[in-house]
């Protein structure tokens, strides 16, 4: 779970009241994120776009990993025999 320093959370009606304000504690790095919140719960978190780019470039980066494994292990399992052929699926889902 994520943890925000005090100056990080803004309610909701206080951040529309004072957008331009938090828009530039974020841009001038005064603050690395700001959480918003609405009856006291987080309901988004604003960034910058620098960090924003970065956090899509690392999503995308593990998700590529995990891709590649998934694949590595099924191509593992093509050549250890552990797989069946599709016409056998559709045999056993029609019983």
């Amino acid at each position: 779970m994520i943890a925000y320093k005090s100056n990080e959370l803004v309610s909701s009606s206080d951040f529309a009241k004072k957008f331009g304000s938090y828009l530039s504690q974020i841009k001038e790095h005064t603050v690395d994120k700001l959480a918003i919140l609405k009856n006291n719960k987080v309901e988004a978190v604003l960034v910058s776009h620098d960090d924003y780019e970065l956090m899509c470039s690392a999503l995308k980066q593990v998700q590529e990993r995990e891709f590649l494994s998934s694949l590595e292990k099924g191509m593992n399992d093509v050549s250890k025999g552990k797989t069946h052929k599709i016409e056998t699926l559709w045999d056993a889902l029609d019983d």
